[in-house]
């Protein structure tokens, strides 16, 4: 299957509403056609799908929005004037995509080409896979002499280990793969040499490790932001922040709120809301507070049968340490009080947030499982049991 770019202008959008609706469908059918990519294709094909560089030799490169955009779910800001900015290997004519350098990125870009390469690409949906406390158990556990520090050798294992548990990673050990063009595995990588110098001697200390995964993870972030905020205003819609909420939605569910979002037109009150990063980056970190969050929600909800938004708030603050500006809060409630009787959808919100984080995290259940049974029994389950299952875990 082939998708081509459809380029709409403004003045013609305007002019012909039956353009509009076929950017909208258009929109939809990108979107849906490349979160199967992500999440049904090996990984040689994810990368040359979304590498939008080629080398004279022929080698695919990523750029660090390329990145961003393989391992998160996006739909096209709602302020472009067509489908697709800039063009993807599965689409006609291929142009340069627009797109800010990534200082981050470009730390241990050794030859300051600012791209990616696909071992490179099977490195970092590693390292985003990595939840800081699993790092550390496995960071110890190599961690021979106890001083703090692994070598070079000691980190290769740790991200053996760590790649065995991401479906990306595990089928490949060095980054290498059968019949793509590619010129080094990941232990010759530019990342290797910013951790581990030059020749390879240096020792990396874990603190230095941990705050590089959350540079990384707020790097991956940024750049989500950045796709959305089209215009560079600092901010972004409300119609596009609730895209960015719902995006990682089951497929089966997803068309219910796109509804809601494209339903937002008729809301005067919330429609020119406009979300800083701020805002978007707190309710990232309320995604990582999926066990607290849950269980907050949950009880609160069988004892008073209502989770109203002063309610959701006081749980986000009181529980999960994180405070939700009105404008977020508004908008998940908009999107996610599906009866709009005041009375957040719980179990369809929690499971759009699990679903977000489990894109990035290892195959293993753990404790994405946990929340899957308790969706599935919160229609049945005792507030007593929940604290019990919560405990026993």
């Amino acid at each position: 299957m082939r998708i081509h770019r459809i380029k709409i202008s403004l003045q013609n959008l305007m002019t012909n509403p039956c353009i509009f609706l076929e950017m909208l469908i258009a929109g939809k059918v990108f979107f849906k056609y490349e979160k199967r990519i992500r999440t049904q294709s090996p990984p040689e094909k994810v990368f040359e799908y979304f590498a939008s560089h080629q080398s004279p030799n022929g080698e695919s490169f990523m750029t660090p929005a390329d990145l961003m955009r393989a391992v998160v779910p996006v739909f096209t800001p709602s302020e472009a004037s067509r489908v697709r900015e800039g063009s993807l290997k599965g689409e006609q004519a291929p142009s340069e995509l627009q797109c800010s350098p990534s200082k981050f990125f470009m730390l241990f870009d050794t030859n300051n080409d600012g791209l990616i390469s696909f071992a490179e690409y099977i490195f970092f949906v590693t390292l985003l896979s990595i939840p800081e406390s699993s790092f550390s158990i496995a960071f110890k556990m190599f961690d021979l002499d106890n001083n703090g520090e692994i070598d070079k050798e000691e980190f290769k294992k740790v991200m053996a280990l760590m790649r065995s548990q991401h479906r990306q990673g595990s089928r490949h050990r060095d980054g290498l793969r059968t019949g793509l063009k590619v010129s080094t595995p990941v232990e010759n990588g530019g990342l290797l040499e910013y951790f581990f110098g030059k020749n390879g001697k240096s020792c990396l200390a874990h603190g230095k490790f941990v705050q590089f995964l959350k540079d990384l993870h707020n790097e991956i972030l940024s750049l989500e932001f950045a796709h959305y905020d089209y215009k560079s205003r600092g901010t972004i819609s409300a119609k596009d922040f609730a895209l960015s909420m719902v995006a990682s939605a089951d497929m089966n569910h997803i068309n219910k709120f796109l509804d809601r979002v494209d339903q937002l037109n008729e809301e005067p009150d919330l429609k020119n809301i406009r979300i800083t990063f701020e805002d978007f980056k707190k309710f990232a970190e309320l995604r990582k507070q999926l066990r607290p969050l849950s269980l907050a929600i949950f009880s609160y909800g069988k004892v008073n049968g209502l989770l109203t938004k002063k309610d959701f708030q006081r749980a986000t603050e009181q529980v999960c340490g994180i405070t939700l500006s009105n404008n977020v809060i508004d908008m998940i409630y908009y999107i996610f009080d599906l009866n709009r009787d005041g009375n957040l959808s719980s179990d369809e919100f929690l499971r759009v947030l699990q679903r977000r984080e489990d894109n990035l995290q290892p195959k293993e259940a753990g404790f994405i499982g946990l929340i899957s049974c308790w969706l599935q029994c919160s229609s049945n389950c005792s507030t007593t049991n929940l604290f019990s299952s919560f405990l026993s875990n």
